[in-house]
């Protein structure tokens, strides 16, 4: 067992191969798979989770973590065989067929959501959603007892590791002392000189030539990627072959667009993850909120700031042709309205916080059993009242129906989103004080430098450094969110 580390090595390279099967598998299925597919493609990809996860919880697997932990290994490898350990432990917790059965559940309900969704067909939908909830509460049931936490933290952890309830509610808690009158006096502020709205239609196909444009200056590597399109954006397949979606709308393009920037961020990402550690968990993104970190530092940080839209503004205006709502200083004010909306992807940078804070109040009362699924559209509304003004009764395909994410049983996935962004502000302030240039490199299309600054702080180190680590390197502290504040301060209320 003196080559236990190696073996372990062999066999999680194994896994990853499967891995990228379950991706391209998966993203096939929300972009080009036709409809009678469904069944079928859920069917395999069950089987292939299921396989995976007798791999990766035979005997051998927990004999080998047992001897590689009296080895002699480097910091990096011993970073790798914690990420290792930690995979092994939430998979041998779950029974294969909780496995099995939850990854067909998630399937279906995922595949019907497409169609449910835009019927506005709520009981249809409740239907799939609470064989999804009933297995998922099994699954956290499982793991809450092994971890000694509550149901939701230990689904938390799979998404953000470290983090918890106690620490979360803090994070929100600040956000709830400052964000409503913020949101006010923007909202009241914009209103007295509203921008001209954009007048569309703006056809697919130009919407699609002005994000290639803009995903190659933001240096996606086209020659491992794509973009595609889906029900809703995302960014999957594996560092070597991404695919990233949006979804158009010909009246709004600015939605596609940004939706883009925000896949690219994930993408870049994933494109520039270690080489050296490839195939192995030390290789992979950190955790959920630092990969939004990537999205929304290009598409909030980044993306909507005056220097970045002032450079892509005359790119928009060649392809669409000119109008008044696409000149420069509206251009920038359309990219930078704040105003409370249905829709989460397409939210403003200051109401997105109460988009997510929404969701995780329900999903957290779904799993620890406090509300059952049909509570949840009456529950939505309330919470849209209070942290938005919005009234959703009876509109669930802009409600409680739009996001893809509990179809799959992705509870404790939403959080991540605001954390993101926390990150994603205390990163930026980090490289403007680290590259005083930046303003003007970004004003001018020039990234480079700012992607040699992500690149050294944050991609190459993928899974070796923990989340506290990575923002320390990178910022000298760990999560502070007084940047945020900050940043939307500074953009939106000076």
């Amino acid at each position: 067992m003196n080559n236990a580390y190696t073996r372990l090595c062999q066999r999680f390279r194994r896994l990853s191969r499967f891995s990228h099967l379950s991706a391209i598998a998966g993203w096939d299925m929300q972009t080009m798979m036709p409809a009678g597919g469904s069944e079928a493609r859920g069917e395999a990809l069950a089987e292939l989770s299921l396989l995976q996860h007798q791999i990766l919880t035979g005997k051998e697997i927990a004999e080998l973590l047992q001897a590689a932990a009296d080895l002699s290994l480097t910091p990096d490898e011993r970073a790798n065989l914690r990420e290792m350990t930690r995979q092994w432990q939430q998979a041998a917790l779950l029974p294969a067929e909780l496995v099995e059965a939850k990854s067909i559940a998630g399937m279906r309900c995922e595949h019907a959501w497409r169609t449910q969704r835009q019927a506005n067909d709520w009981q249809g939908f409740s239907q799939n959603l609470r064989e999804v909830v009933r297995l998922s509460r099994q699954e956290a049931d499982i793991r809450a007892t092994a971890n000694g936490t509550s149901r939701y933290d230990a689904l938390l952890d799979l998404y953000e590791p470290g983090m918890d309830c106690q620490q979360l509610d803090s994070v929100f808690d600040y956000l709830k002392q400052w964000l409503p009158e913020l949101l006010a006096r923007v909202v009241e502020k914009q209103s007295a000189n509203p921008p001209l709205p954009a007048s569309g239609p703006f056809p697919v196909p130009l919407q699609k030539q002005l994000g290639l444009q803009v995903m190659q200056t933001l240096g996606f590597d086209f020659n491992h990627g794509r973009l595609d399109i889906s029900a809703h954006p995302f960014c999957g397949g594996v560092p070597e072959d991404v695919r990233i979606t949006t979804r158009y709308d010909e009246q709004h393009m600015l939605s596609a667009l940004m939706g883009v920037i925000h896949e690219t961020g994930h993408a870049r990402y994933e494109q520039n993850l270690p080489a050296q550690w490839a195939g192995q968990p030390a290789g992979l993104a950190r955790s959920t909120a630092i990969h939004e970190s990537q999205s929304l530092f290009m598409e909030m940080q980044l993306g909507r700031s005056r220097e970045f839209l002032q450079f892509i503004q005359p790119q928009a205006a060649a392809i669409f042709g000119p109008q008044p709502a696409l000149e420069k200083d509206n251009f920038v004010a359309l990219a930078q309205q704040v105003k409370p909306g249905f829709i989460r992807v397409d939210a403003d940078e200051v109401s997105y916080p109460a988009h997510v804070m929404l969701r995780y109040d329900i999903e957290k009362a779904l799993i620890e059993g406090e509300i059952e699924v049909e509570d949840i559209p009456a529950l939505w509304d309330e919470k849209m009242h209070h942290y938005l003004g919005l009234d959703t009764r009876g509109n669930y395909r802009q409600g409680c129906m739009q996001d893809i994410h509990w179809t799959d049983g992705a509870f404790g996935y939403f959080p991540t989103y605001t954390l993101g962004a926390l990150y994603a502000a205390q990163l930026f302030a980090a490289a403007q004080q680290q590259l005083p240039g930046m303003s003007g490199d970004i004003a001018h299309g020039n990234l480079q430098t700012i992607s040699g600054w992500l690149n050294d702080n944050i991609w190459q180190h993928g899974s070796v450094l923990t989340t506290d680590e990575l923002l320390i390197k990178a910022t000298g502290e760990p999560l502070n969110p007084a940047f945020f504040r900050q940043h939307l301060e500074r953009r939106y209320y000076r």
